[in-house]
């Protein structure tokens, strides 16, 4: 189950994001999101568990708690909306002739 992690502190890394949730099973992967250009977090985060059972406990048991110092926001993750979302939506694309 892919869980999404809110108002994680910037300073968070993977690692103790990965601590928080092992707690509660085992944890594929802890991912911090970090700006491209800048390569700091953009305070929050995905952690993958493979047992939805696990991984509902640690929803339940994280929600609305304090891991490093900030009240984080814990649930399911949605799924991403087909075609990507974002990105250039038009404006001037150059001459047109008529």
């Amino acid at each position: 189950m892919n869980i999404y992690v809110g108002n994680v502190s910037y300073r968070m890394t993977e690692d103790e994001l990965r601590s928080a949730f092992e707690a509660y099973g085992e944890v594929e992967s802890a991912r911090v999101i970090t700006d491209r250009e800048t390569g700091r977090s953009k305070g929050f985060a995905f952690v993958e568990m493979p047992d939805s059972e696990q991984a509902l406990k640690a929803i339940e048991a994280l929600n609305g708690s304090e891991i490093g110092g900030r009240q984080v926001t814990v649930n399911e993750a949605r799924p991403r909306p087909e075609g990507g979302g974002g990105g250039f939506r038009g404006g001037n694309r150059g001459p047109r002739n008529f």
